[in-house]
């Protein structure tokens, strides 16, 4: 007959936060380990996918470890990934085109309208 194994804590019921795993210690008897929540990796707001160079931490373990560990030296680091990133800079540079374009078209027509 299998050996029982008793619950260490005293929340009874089987949750997410509850989870756990039985091990046999060295003197033979089985207990209960209580386990901690997989961590997740920060995403990337824009688009969602994980961020690299930045490491799956339960949150309150963020505070443990160095403000280096937690970023990415650029603009947006630990925040958008390097695609992001890229894709606002290219969309900022355009916009940017967009207006000098436009102006230098105003400038013309003006010009044009005061010839005739």
């Amino acid at each position: 007959m299998a050996q029982r194994v008793t619950l260490r804590k005293r929340q009874p019921y089987n949750t997410n936060s509850n989870r756990r795993r039985v091990v046999k210690t060295p003197g033979g008897r089985l207990v209960y380990h209580h386990l901690k929540k997989p961590a997740s990796s920060p995403k990337c707001g824009d688009c969602g996918i994980g961020l690299p160079g930045v490491p799956a931490l339960r949150p309150r373990e963020y505070a443990t470890i160095s403000k280096r560990q937690k970023t990415i030296t650029r603009a947006y680091g630990g925040s958008r990934c390097g695609g992001c990133v890229r894709s606002r800079i290219l969309r900022a540079f355009l916009v940017e085109e967009a207006k000098i374009v436009k102006k230098v078209i105003k400038q013309q027509q003006k010009t044009a309208s005061s010839r005739k």
